[in-house]
């Protein structure tokens, strides 16, 4: 599983409207600038952001971005799946029920079983405010999930 630069940058810019809104919402150029990123790639991730309701868009001068919840409502395994999609490590673990016509000889679909679960436990349990913390705590080992 590899996650591509939209599923990274939809979390750095989620990190990035947590950490920095205030009273005043965030603009796509001013991440753009602190993350050194394309205000129009971010634009696109935005737009699926906010269609998903994990970001309000407010219009005017003084408009940007904020966040729809607080940072623990947000999972980083939710804005990966968002705009990543499934993050099975092979295809015959994306449906609910596993079709695959060699499943039952397949030797190695443990292997990915165990590889989806540890995967799971690592991005579901982990939210925007751990990843805030750990920011903050960075030197420390307390990367407790």
């Amino acid at each position: 599983m590899k996650i591509s630069t939209k599923g990274r940058y939809a979390l750095r810019l989620m990190l990035d409207i947590a950490l920095n809104e205030k009273e005043e919402p965030i603009r796509i150029k001013e991440i753009a600038g602190r993350q050194d990123l394309s205000d129009k790639y971010l634009e696109q991730i935005i737009s699926v952001l906010t269609k998903a309701g994990y970001v309000k868009s407010i219009r005017g001068p003084q408009g940007g971005y904020r966040l729809v919840k607080s940072p623990n409502d947000y999972t980083v395994g939710s804005i990966l799946r968002l705009t990543e999609g499934k993050l099975c490590p092979v295809p015959c673990l994306e449906d609910e029920i596993n079709l695959c016509e060699k499943k039952e000889e397949c030797m190695t679909i443990p292997l990915w079983e165990k590889l989806n679960e540890a995967i799971k436990s690592v991005v579901d349990n982990v939210t925007l405010q751990d990843l805030i913390d750990w920011h903050y705590n960075k030197n420390s080992d307390n990367y407790v999930i």
